[in-house]
């Protein structure tokens, strides 16, 4: 790809989660509001710095494949559910995909509650 490719619309957001059921809960809730296509999730070993103190600790990631235009209702859906204070909530976009895959995620994707 040269420096002038567009995003496709489309990314990847991250998300950290204290447990696998915090985490489920989360991905569910975005699927059931067709706010995501796909969530994955796998455990992961953070270490991390928070008020002051190194953290070490097992979390759980996922992975939301979404619509970046409907970040803003993800990042709050995300922030009902989740426990922590200061959650991780990142977009990274998709440059490019599978256009299959790519049309497939904008189906899923209404943005509807």
């Amino acid at each position: 790809m040269d420096k002038h490719s567009a995003t496709t619309g489309y990314g990847v957001v991250l998300v950290t989660a204290s447990s696998r059921q915090e985490a489920e809960a989360i991905a569910e809730a975005l699927i059931n509001s067709h706010l995501a296509a796909c969530v994955n999730l796998f455990p992961v070993h953070s270490i991390y710095t928070w008020q002051g103190k190194v953290n070490s600790e097992e979390e759980w990631q996922l992975i939301i494949k979404t619509d970046l235009a409907q970040f803003p209702t993800l990042e709050a859906k995300i922030r009902q559910l989740h426990s922590y204070e200061v959650p991780e909530i990142i977009a990274l976009p998709i440059l490019a995909g599978s256009e299959p895959y790519l049309q497939w995620i904008s189906e899923q994707v209404s943005g509807n509650e």
